[in-house]
Parts: structure tokens; sequence; C-alpha cells
């Protein structure tokens, strides 16, 4: 009997020992995924802040043309020779710098990363340009038109911004990633086309006619909405419990009365919680 009581101590004595070396429950319940050796986590929320500077390409040939040809929907010079369509503006670049921030949520699978973002930079990302063209034509009418087409625009993009889907790698402390998806932004738009000139019939009844015109016409829109794509290439390096440093490039193509492309390189600092 003594022996009976002796192995069951020991028994209940390891068991004990065994279950004091066991993790809480409450522990694992809290875990939030499951890493391998030298693979950061990045899996949870994050937030962060970011600077950066950027080029505008934008497209001003056709900004002005609906204003003009509004102006003279009912002209013989624009139903015979299309002054709206006078190529009077070109192309311009211009570049300009920004600040903002960044939030959003990761999912991890081992080295795999797939997360969700909201980005936003606000700056002064614009340019402007203004041209004109003149030519001298005979129309149907009878009268020698000398005509010149004066045009203007000027697009700052103040506010741009992006709903993104990433996809990423983690290599020891450094996920390098893609995205892409929806650009957001505001601008401040100016639109002025002028078309003036003199008419000229020698043969009008009963002589020699002629007549002075001008059309005038701004359009301003501020704080306008522009929508279009996102897509780009980046890299997060974390640095300590978290904290991590950003080095992007995106490229934002708008759809608007101007049509305008931003591309901007960033650095950023965001913490991952």
């Amino acid at each position: 009997m003594r022996g009976i009581l002796v192995a069951a101590v020991m028994v209940a004595a390891a068991h004990g020992a065994h279950a004091a070396d066991m993790p809480e429950f409450g522990a694992l319940r809290g875990a939030v995924v499951d890493t391998p050796p030298g693979v950061v986590n990045w899996q949870g929320f994050y937030v962060g802040g970011q600077g950066g500077y950027g080029t505008s390409d934008m497209d001003f040939t056709n900004s002005t043309s609906n204003i003009a040809s509004r102006m003279m929907a009912l002209t013989t010079i624009e139903n015979e020779y299309q002054v709206s369509q006078w190529p009077v503006l070109g192309k311009r670049s211009a570049q300009g710098s920004g600040y903002g921030g960044f939030v959003g949520y990761n999912w991890q699978w081992d080295d795999v990363i797939l997360g969700l973002e909201a980005n936003y930079m606000h700056g002064n990302f614009g340019g402007s340009d203004s041209g004109s063209m003149g030519r001298s034509f005979t129309t149907s009418d009878g009268y020698t038109n000398g005509v010149t087409y004066r045009a203007s625009a000027n697009m700052q993009v103040k506010d741009v911004g992006s709903v993104r889907a990433r996809a990423g790698w983690a290599i020891g402390s450094f996920l390098p990633y893609a995205f892409g998806g929806i650009a957001l932004g505001q601008a401040d738009i100016i639109r002025s086309a002028s078309i003036s000139g003199t008419a000229v019939n020698a043969n009008a009844a009963p002589g020699f006619q002629t007549i002075n015109f001008a059309y005038n016409k701004t359009e301003q829109m501020n704080s306008h909405f522009i929508y279009g794509y996102s897509a780009g290439l980046g890299m997060d390096m974390m640095l300590y419990r978290g904290l991590f440093l950003r080095a992007e490039w995106e490229y934002q193509k708008f759809a608007a009365p101007i049509n305008t492309a931003v591309s901007t390189v960033r650095g950023g600092l965001g913490y991952k919680f």
C-alpha cells in the first residue's frame, strides 16, 4: 500500500510540473500570426506619415475646344473651318511637392503579405499653358475672314489620394510590394478662349462691308473632383518593434477636363500595431 501511495504522489508531481511548463490558454488565443523564424510579423493595422516630390504631365491640347465651339456654334467660320479645333495649346510638365499620410491593414501567410491601404498627399501638382493662332480664309457667304484664336488653361491639383490593394513578399526586415487601385483628387481649373477678327465682303450690297467680331469666355472650377487609377511600387523596412521606414513610387492617371497624370516618389515613417 505504501508503494502505491508513493507512486501516486510521484505521478501527480510530474503532472503538475508539466502543466506549469504549458502556456496559458489566453496566451494562445492572443496570437495573431505564426511567422517562421527570421520573418518579421507584418500582420495588423498600420499608420504613418510621408512627404514626396513629383511631376505633373498635362495635355492642354483640347482643353478649351468645347468652350470655343459653344461660343461659335452658329457661325460660318466655325461650321466650315472648325476654329475651335485649332491646336493653340500643347503638353506641359511641372514639378511639385507635398506631404500626407497613410493607413492600412496587412494579412500575412509566411512570407506572403496582402493588404488594403488608403493613401493621401496634399501639395501643389499642376501647370499651365497659353497660345494663339491666326488664319485667313474665305467662307461660302463671300466673306474673307482674318481670325485669331487665343487660349489659356491652368490646372492646380491640390489633393491626391488612392485606395489601393497591396501584394508583397517579406525578406528579412524588408517588404517590397506592388499596388494598384483607384486614384482620387481635387483640382482648381481655369480655362479661357478668345476668338476675334475681321470679316470683309467686297461684293456685299449695297457695297463694301466690314464686320469686326470678338468672342470671349472663361470657365473656372474650384475644388473640382477628379478620379482615375493608381499603380506603383514600394518597400517597407522594419526598424524596431513595429516602427518602419517606407520608400515608394506612385503613378496616378486622372480623367479631367485637362488630361493629367501625377507621378511621385515618396519617403515615409510608419508604425505597425
